[in-house]
């Protein structure tokens, strides 16, 4: 008999998650998700529960995001077809599911710990991203990966992006750049740097005390950002109302870090990045993670239904060629009305979250 994909354990006034796919860094599935959400909404009303801690089995990472494979075989099915009987497929419905949690957690009434040692990309920041104690070590590598598989950042991702520092989350958007501890803690994705040889520790001291309190006990000071102290040249070139002047602006500034940039940004889907520079100038204006998580979702199923998605996914992750050919091919042949599209109502299929905050 296997073991559940996600542990759910209360002990000493603790909820325990462990999410328990080591072999697929914890990779999110629409099971595991229903599970954490039931456990949450249980502890939310247990006086027994006073605080909620997440972490990962294995050395890897908290969670690598969503199982992509999966989500491959659905976007083939859901080519060309509408957008709402893409938000009726397992990943539709699973993403609903996934974003509701993603609320859930933001929301959330009590101390939410989250330990975020090693790699956290995706659906993995957004069962961190959002809680009230996000907890970063030396191993973490944090990241939305989206656009390098046709996709957009989600989860709430772009909520997180769009409220970083400057323009700083525009570069990780666009870049698909990662995170270490101190980028993720200068950009509000993380609070706290604790060092992974005191975590056991760290995680024993919360069953007698609080979250603030056992937390303090181990923080150690933040590692230095690379990010921040690059902010000059960020701001500078990502603050453009396009992609197109962005790449421009970082093969004019001259240096190699910016040049670097550049070099990501048109190795990516040109569509996904349109639509993210929209997605996050669109977040950035938006009052609450709940209404942000809205938007999302019609852009997440828009993509299913895209070929950018299929594409990316079999060039990364299934054939692993490394040569996705994108559709369109360029950013200039990326229309506004094809970035539109991306945010069309999706009527009765609407995710409604309402504003919790």
């Amino acid at each position: 008999m296997s073991e559940p994909e996600v542990l759910i354990e209360t002990r000493d006034g603790l909820g325990l998650i462990t999410l328990n796919r080591p072999k697929a860094i914890n990779a999110l599935n629409h099971a595991m998700a229903l599970e954490i959400t039931r456990a949450l909404r249980e502890w939310a009303e247990d006086e027994s529960i006073r605080t909620v801690v997440l972490t990962g089995a294995g050395e890897r990472g908290l969670c690598a995001g969503g199982d992509i494979v999966a989500i491959h075989a659905d976007a083939k099915e859901s080519q060309g077809r509408a957008e709402q009987a893409a938000a009726e497929s397992p990943t539709g419905r699973f993403w609903r599911d996934e974003y509701i949690l993603n609320a859930l957690i933001g929301a959330y009434p009590k101390p939410y710990v989250v330990v975020m040692d090693g790699i956290v990309m995706g659906g993995g920041v957004g069962l961190s991203g959002h809680g009230s104690h996000r907890i970063v070590t030396e191993r973490s590598k944090i990241g939305m990966p989206e656009v390098g598989i046709g996709f957009i950042p989600d989860v709430g991702g772009t909520y997180l992006l769009s409220r970083a520092p400057g323009e700083i989350g525009t570069h990780v958007a666009l870049t698909t750049a990662r995170m270490n501890a101190g980028d993720a803690i200068a950009a509000g994705f993380a609070d706290y740097y604790v060092r992974s040889e005191d975590l056991a520790a760290l995680l024993e001291t919360l069953r007698t005390e609080t979250a603030d309190i056992a937390i303090a006990k181990f923080a150690a000071e933040t590692p230095e950002s690379t990010l921040a102290a690059q902010r000059g040249w960020i701001d500078a070139a990502y603050g453009a109302d396009t992609v197109e002047e962005i790449v421009a602006r970082l093969q004019a500034e001259g240096s190699p870090e910016a040049a670097s940039a550049a070099g990501e940004i048109l190795a990516k889907s040109p569509v996904a990045l349109k639509v993210t520079l929209r997605s996050l100038r669109a977040a950035r204006a938006l009052p609450t993670l709940e209404a942000v998580l809205n938007e999302e979702y019609r852009v997440s199923v828009a993509s299913l239904a895209s070929h950018d998605l299929v594409e990316g996914i079999r060039a990364q992750v299934i054939d692993k060629d490394r040569q996705p050919k994108w559709d369109p091919a360029t950013l200039a042949e990326v229309t506004d009305a094809r970035v539109e599209a991306y945010f069309a109502e999706l009527g009765d299929k609407e995710l409604g979250l309402e504003g919790q905050r």
